[in-house]
């Protein structure tokens, strides 16, 4: 095993790890935006739109993410939908995403004890207050470890990015094991990278529902 290798492949595997970071990050964060809009609207909306959007959480749900990358990316010309390789991947994450955490959303509202939204209306409290006080907050304290849980797994498929040339790390990784031949090394340092965002996450997302836990019971 030959780690000095690394030295001239280490700027270029941090910038593809700074890629891979940026394209989680993003792409987390417009999925949970859109899946927690899906469920509000599964929850509020007319019957027939609620099977609209079940129809398009079943079909995302039941196909890989390869194959959605593939037909956004290389499909989208025909409808002439034309994207860079980095937004299409960006964009592609969002779709994979959103039909999962609208359902983790739609769990957590389930977990929401009836009598508090009951007592809400009775009170006369609109429902956007009813939402933005009573249902997103204690619903997102049953859905938060779902939540981490689900982040983690879209930090592995960033590696499908590299198929459609986004620059991030698994791209910058298979580019250095087939200039140099040196693959023990590149997975190795693939898998260490990966491992530290995760364990990242993790912590993060334990910290913060324990401090979202410890806000709800000095609320009340």
């Amino acid at each position: 095993m030959d780690l000095s290798v690394l030295q001239q492949y280490g700027p270029m595997l941090l910038r593809g790890f700074g890629i891979t970071v940026l394209c989680w990050l993003l792409g987390t964060i417009f999925a949970m935006v859109l899946g927690l809009l899906i469920a509000l609207v599964q929850r509020y909306a007319a019957r027939p739109l609620r099977w609209l959007i079940q129809v398009y959480i079943e079909v995302i749900r039941g196909t890989p993410f390869l194959v959605q990358l593939f037909v956004l990316y290389y499909g989208g010309p025909l409808v002439g939908l034309r994207l860079d390789a980095l937004p299409a991947g960006l964009l592609g994450l969002t779709i994979y995403g959103s039909p999962y955490f609208a359902e983790i959303f739609r769990s957590g509202f389930r977990a929401v004890p009836h009598g508090q939204i009951e007592a809400a209306r009775a009170i006369g409290m609109a429902e956007p207050a009813i939402i933005r006080r009573i249902l997103l907050p204690l619903g997102l304290v049953s859905a938060l470890p779902a939540l981490v849980n689900f982040s983690i797994i879209l930090t592995k498929e960033t590696v499908i990015l590299s198929i459609i040339t986004v620059p991030e790390l698994m791209y910058q990784v298979s580019r250095m094991s087939t200039e140099t031949f040196r693959y023990v090394e590149a997975n190795l340092v693939l898998a260490l990278f990966f491992w530290l965002l995760v364990e990242t996450i993790s912590r993060l997302g334990r910290r913060f529902e324990r401090r979202i836990t410890q806000h709800l019971i000095e609320r009340t």
